[in-house]
């Protein structure tokens, strides 16, 4: 099934809107026309009634009584429509006009001056298909004898008047409602002008446009949120666009030196005959790319279980002292041919995966060593800050410039090539640092300033 744009939906429920609010309209006017129309009636008949009542009283005599029907005759010439009877004490019909008809239970409920005949009572009712509306009077005349006068009216005008009324009306309605639909597709649409324009700009996003961003001004107030929501997504869709476009580059990269180095040795292997021990050193040097490459897909692998959230810490209580005392033993023989010292001070204890949380520190350990001047001293301090465990490396070294701070910790970021060494690795190491922190609940830090460049990770601890 089709689903109905916004734009017929708004006109729809416009449409049918406007409709309940005309036929509850109608209805109202027709009320009040119906009233209007009771109420003339009901002023008619009184009217009457009054006549005859004055021209019954006044009749004293029983030879006046004998001329009242032709007085009342005089009186009521030029009135059509209008039925009048008089009943005696005995119920017969003592004077009535031409055509007038009127149903022997209401002649009987009036003599008897029932509820539904009572004095002052307007009745409708209908005898040989004519609607009539009428009033009734007890009236003592010529000798305190009692009459009963009942005075009709015929209604057929006024309701032939109601029905064109009410034809014309629903006519008009339907009119109306047709209109108000058109118009409120055509408000409809006119009101949505710039939501159509932001589908047009969204549509023309491709791939090679995500710089591209929606207006943030002239826009309805309705859209203004959208609009900001939409391009803070495309930011964070160019952002993770841009690296991961950086990231397949710098795969590509890192896998091509190795393999061309492969490439070459093994055709330098191929072009002469060599003996045994050249044969193993070159397979040595092999064994060297190989073991980096593993390195390097190893780290990918664990970067893409944290990206899914596979990294689950395995609780433990880690003595961070001890681990980075361990790292300092391990890491004492290469930082003694750099020339660089280490150094821990304090101790802390942080809830966590062993494993996990040592690689952690002995990857900026030794990205601190790299980055350490000949002579100069690494330092990591352990400090509990109540119930947090806070573990700081720093290095003396040129300052990393502030707007390469933000990205130290992406995945084959590296500042530019005057910083880079030989054996630098393939700049994982502090993507799978923070992957670790985050899996541990913490964060991590980096500042760099006065030739000081200083990690600090922030980590649940547990008391001493």
């Amino acid at each position: 099934m089709k689903t109905l744009s916004l734009t017929t939906r708004i006109s729809l429920l416009f449409a049918v809107a406007a409709l309940l609010v005309l036929l509850v309209t109608a209805y109202i006017l027709t009320q009040v026309v119906e009233a209007h129309f009771e109420e003339l009636d009901r002023s008619e008949l009184n009217g009457k009634l009054e006549l005859i009542q004055n021209l019954l009283k006044h009749a004293s005599s029983s030879k006046e009584l004998d001329n009242l029907p032709q007085q009342l005759d005089d009186a009521l010439i030029g009135h059509p429509g209008l039925a009048v009877v008089v009943t005696d004490a005995a119920g017969g019909i003592w004077f009535a006009t031409s055509g007038a008809n009127f149903p022997r239970a209401l002649l009987h409920d009036c003599q008897t001056q029932s509820k539904g005949c009572a004095p002052g009572t307007l009745q409708q009712w209908k005898q040989a298909g004519i609607s009539y509306r009428s009033m009734a009077v007890s009236i003592a005349a010529g000798g305190d004898k009692p009459y009963t006068v009942i005075v009709a009216q015929d209604i057929q005008d006024h309701e032939h008047f109601i029905s064109k009324f009410g034809s014309v009306l629903a006519i008009a309605i339907t009119l109306a409602a047709f209109v108000t639909a058109g118009l409120g597709w055509i408000v409809t649409r006119w009101g949505l002008f710039p939501l159509r324009q932001i589908t047009g700009t969204v549509a023309s996003i491709s791939a090679e446009r995500l710089s591209d961003r929606l207006p943030a001004t002239g826009l309805p107030a309705e859209l203004m949120p959208l609009a900001a929501a939409f391009n803070a997504m495309l930011a964070r869709l160019d952002d993770s666009f841009r690296r991961l476009s950086e990231f397949s580059s710098n795969i590509a990269h890192e896998l091509r030196t190795p393999i061309s180095n492969l490439m070459t040795q093994t055709q330098v292997a191929l072009s002469s005959a060599r003996d045994k021990d050249e044969y193993k050193e070159i397979l040595y040097s092999s064994l060297e790319e190989y073991e980096r490459m593993a390195q390097m897909v190893g780290d990918m692998l664990y970067l893409a279980q944290a990206d899914n959230g596979l990294l689950r810490p395995v609780p433990d209580k880690v003595n961070l002292a001890n681990e980075t005392q361990d790292l300092f033993d391990y890491f004492e023989a290469w930082a003694e041919a750099r020339g660089v010292s280490l150094t821990l001070t304090g101790s802390v204890t942080a809830p966590g995966d062993r494993l996990m949380l040592r690689r952690a520190l002995s990857n900026l350990i030794s990205n601190a060593i790299r980055h350490t001047p000949h002579g100069q001293t690494v330092r990591v301090s352990l400090t509990g800050h109540g119930d947090k465990a806070i573990v700081t490396v720093e290095n003396p070294g040129t300052d990393i410039p502030a707007e390469h701070l933000p990205r130290l910790f992406d995945r084959f970021y590296r500042i530019d090539p005057s910083r880079q060494r030989k054996g630098d690795g393939a700049g994982l190491g502090l993507a799978i640092v923070k992957s670790i922190v985050d899996a541990h609940g913490g964060a991590i830090t980096v500042t760099s300033i006065n030739q000081m460049t200083r990690f600090q990770l922030t980590l649940p601890s547990l008391a001493e």
